[in-house]
């Protein structure tokens, strides 16, 4: 099914080298807001940067790839130092696709890691890459991303009981 997720994750935070190997992992396609910062944050939510640290030590290639112009995208990847592609086009897989082939990893051996699953994960799905949803680090109150939620909520059943809502 085209909606459903490889894997359903907490966080990227959960994502460890045990993980890694069990799945034949070297790299990673990873979306932003709500994945790796908050929505429009220009900050990485905490632990973030350890955890990307921790996979830098372990060889994995990774590359953000985010919906968002390049004038939002820019500066926390760059703070992240993880190289990135704007205006991702999520979820056709030009975006993907294109970081797959910058990082030279192998389909089989990449992820796509995201929040959403009409944007992150149909465009791994798509692309025939395995994919992971993660939560986000907070649920957003603005009535788009309750919308999107619940219209998600309708293929994929997801529990927000223990999120914290912001």
């Amino acid at each position: 099914m085209l909606f459903k997720p490889t894997f359903w994750l907490k966080s990227v935070l959960a994502i460890d080298e045990e993980f890694l190997k069990k799945n034949g992992v070297k790299a990673l396609v990873l979306d932003m807001d709500n994945t790796l910062s908050m929505h429009g944050d220009p900050k990485a939510e905490a632990g973030v940067e350890d955890w990307l640290d921790k996979m830098r030590k372990l060889g994995i290639k990774m590359r953000v790839v985010s919906n968002n112009t390049i004038k939002r995208v820019k500066p926390l990847a760059n703070a992240l130092g993880l190289d990135f592609t704007a205006n991702g086009a999520k979820p056709l897989t030009f975006g993907v696709n294109r970081a797959v082939k910058a990082m030279g990893a192998k389909k089989a051996e990449t992820l796509v890691i995201g929040d959403q699953i009409f944007t992150d994960i149909l465009a791994g799905n798509f692309a025939g890459i395995r994919t992971v949803l993660v939560e986000p680090f907070h649920l957003e109150n603005k009535w788009t991303f309750k919308f999107k939620r619940k219209i998600e909520s309708l293929v994929f059943k997801r529990d927000y009981s223990d999120l914290e809502l912001k």
